[in-house]
Order: structure tokens, then C-alpha cells, then sequence
């Protein structure tokens, strides 16, 4: 009997141009991305300009230019600016639609299952998460949690792929000590239902 394939990390990612950006397969779209993320970031902190605020005055700024171009043009008998004609067709409305419904059906049936108390690793695994979402909500605003949140996708997973061997093993002793935890919290919540229920029934 053959011995199954291991999956690279690069097909877990997907295996296409955004899995090559995030390895740094792709070194100078990768950098410049970084790049620019970096300098954004220094331009809203240094100016304290809002990104409503910052795209609203690029926005005006680029019709305002390209009206006088046109008008120009037009007294001076020269070609207007040219301007492709932009559109969003019907079938890829109707992808990003089926797309964000078959999430949003996914995310509530899953929520569903965890307010019944179906899912009991889930729900320790949803709570540790919103606690650590709001515990680092508490510690920075939004847009340098999502420059943080960019600086980790193009660090963590090209240093998974380097050391990826290393980091399993110890990712193995981590699930394995999570686990017995969770069966110790697990039997000590289930002891203290039964002993509640047991008084109950006494009295």
C-alpha cells in the first residue's frame, strides 16, 4: 500500500498567485505590498487623516482632473481622456452573492449548533477566540490591528513552510496538552451538572 501524498503548504493556501505572494515566491510584489501597507499606515498616523476622509479627497482630486482634461480637450480640439467603460456583469454579481450566502448559511448553522450546546470543543474555540479579538481590540485601533494582521500573513506562513517540521512536532505537544485539558474542564463541568441535578431531585 503506497504512502498518501503530504499536501504542501503552498496547495493549502490555495496554489495559485495569491499563495505565491503570501511565500514570498513572488519577492517583489510581495515587497512592494509590504511597502506600501507601511507607508500608508505612517500617513495615517503622522496626518491623522481617516480613511473616509483619505479616499474622499483622492477621489475628488481624480474627477477634478479628469473634467478639466475633458473640457480642455473639448476647446482645444484634442482627444478627451480615455477612460475604459467599467461594469460589474450580472454572473459576477451573482457568484460574490452565492458565495457570501453559502458563508453567512455556514457561519449561522454552525453559530446555531453552538447555542445548543452541540459543539462543546467549538464553542471553547469560538469564546478563546472573541476573548482574544476583543482583548486586542482593547490594545489598538483597527487599521494598525489590520497592518498587523498583513505584517503576520507574509511572516508566519513563510516560516512555517522553512521550519515546518520543527513547528508541527511542537504544535503536536500544544494540541495534545489542550486536549487533556479539555477533557479535564469537560468531566469537571459534567461532574458539577450531575451533583446540581442530584440536589435538585433531593430536595
Amino acid at each position: 500500500m503506497g504512502s498518501r501524498r503530504r499536501i504542501s503548504f503552498h496547495e493549502i493556501l490555495g496554489g495559485g498567485p495569491v499563495a505565491d505572494v503570501i511565500l514570498w515566491r513572488k519577492r517583489h510584489v510581495t515587497a512592494g505590498i509590504i511597502l506600501g501597507s507601511f507607508s500608508s499606515w505612517v500617513v495615517f498616523e503622522l496626518s491623522r487623516y481617516t480613511l473616509l476622509f483619505l479616499v474622499s479627497r483622492v477621489l475628488l482630486l481624480l474627477m477634478t482632473i479628469f473634467f478639466v482634461w475633458a473640457k480642455a480637450a473639448g476647446a482645444l480640439n484634442r482627444p478627451p481622456p480615455s477612460i475604459p467603460e467599467l461594469h460589474i456583469s450580472k454572473e459576477v454579481m451573482n457568484e460574490a452573492a452565492e458565495f457570501l450566502r453559502t458563508k453567512i448559511n455556514s457561519i449561522l448553522s454552525i453559530s446555531r449548533d453552538v447555542a445548543l450546546g452541540r459543539e462543546s470543543v467549538l464553542f471553547y474555540k469560538v469564546s478563546a477566540c472573541l476573548w482574544l479579538i476583543s482583548f486586542i481590540s482593547s490594545l489598538t485601533d483597527f487599521l494598525t490591528l489590520a497592518y498587523t494582521c498583513l505584517a503576520v500573513m507574509f511572516t508566519i506562513p513563510v516560516l512555517y513552510e522553512k521550519y515546518e517540521d520543527i513547528i508541527e512536532k511542537y504544535l503536536c505537544l500544544v494540541n495534545a496538552k489542550v486536549m487533556l485539558l479539555y477533557e479535564k474542564m469537560d468531566e469537571n463541568c459534567s461532574r458539577k451538572i450531575n451533583f446540581i441535578m442530584d440536589r435538585s431531585k433531593l430536595s
